[in-house]
C-alpha cells in the first residue's frame, strides 16, 4: 500500500512538471515569435518591402535573379552605346552632306546667271565670224571701220570668255569627240567616211558646263554607222 502511495505521488509531480514545462515552452515561443515578426516587419519596412531569404535554397535563388538582371542591364547598357555610337555616326554624315550642300549652293549660285549670258556670247561669236579680217572695200574709212568693228567684237567676246572661265563656266565644242548624251544633244545623224558610229561630226551650237555641271549641252551632229 505505501508503494503504491507513492507511486501515485510520483506520477503526479511528473504531471505538474510535464504541465508547467509545456506551458513555459508556449509562452517562450509565443514571445519569440511576436519579437522576431515585429523585428521583421520593421527590417521590410526599411528596406522597402524587400523580404530578405531566410533559407539557404532562397539565397541561391535570389542570386540567380540577381545575376540575370545584371546581364539584362550589361546588355541594355551594350544597346545604348551602340545606338550612341550610330547616332553619332549619322550626325557626322548628315553634317558631312550638309556642307556639300552648301559648297555646291555656293559654287552653283551664279548657274542662272551665267546661262542667261549664254545668248550674248552666241550673238557677239556671230557677229565676230560675220565680219572678215579684211574687209574688201575701195575706202580705206571702210575698211578701217570693219577692221575696229571685228577686233572690238573679238576683243568683248574674249573679255566675255574670260568671265566665264573666272567664274567655272567653260565651253563645250566636242568636235570629233565621242557622244556623250550628259554633256551634248544629237540634233542629227549622217553618214561620214572614216568616222566611227557615235562620234560628233558637227557642232551647230557650243554646249557650256559649270565645274562639271551641264549648263547648257552642245547641239551636235551624229555619224552614223
Amino acid at each position: 500500500m505505501g508503494s503504491l502511495k507513492v507511486f501515485s505521488v510520483g506520477r503526479l509531480v511528473k504531471y505538474v512538471t510535464d504541465s508547467s514545462l509545456k506551458t513555459l515552452r508556449g509562452n517562450i515561443y509565443r514571445s519569440s515569435v511576436r519579437g522576431y515578426s515585429a523585428e521583421e516587419k520593421a527590417a521590410e519596412d526599411a528596406s522597402g518591402d524587400k523580404q530578405l531569404p531566410t533559407t539557404l535554397e532562397e539565397c541561391h535563388k535570389q542570386i540567380e535573379s540577381l545575376s540575370i538582371e545584371v546581364t539584362t542591364l550589361k546588355q541594355q547598357a551594350k544597346d545604348y552605346e551602340d545606338k550612341y555610337k550610330r547616332a553619332l555616326a549619322d550626325g557626322e554624315n548628315i553634317r558631312r552632306r550638309m556642307m556639300k550642300q552648301v559648297e555646291d549652293a555656293k559654287s552653283f549660285a551664279i548657274q542662272s546667271f551665267c546661262k542667261d549670258l549664254l545668248d550674248v556670247a552666241d550673238t557677239l561669236s556671230a557677229a565676230a565670224e560675220s565680219v572678215p579680217e579684211r574687209a574688201e572695200s575701195s575706202a580705206e574709212g571702210a575698211a578701217a571701220a570693219l577692221r575696229s568693228l571685228h577686233d572690238g567684237v573679238r576683243l568683248t567676246r574674249a573679255q566675255l570668255e574670260q568671265v566665264f572661265a573666272r567664274h567655272g563656266l567653260v565651253a563645250v565644242s566636242p568636235l570629233r569627240e565621242k557622244f556623250d548624251p550628259n554633256l551634248h544633244e544629237a540634233l542629227f545623224q549622217q553618214e561620214v567616211e572614216g568616222c566611227e558610229p557615235g562620234t560628233v561630226v558637227a557642232v551647230s551650237k557650243v554646249g557650256y558646263k559649270l565645274h562639271e555641271r551641264c549648263v547648257r549641252p552642245a547641239l551636235v551632229g551624229v555619224s552614223k554607222g
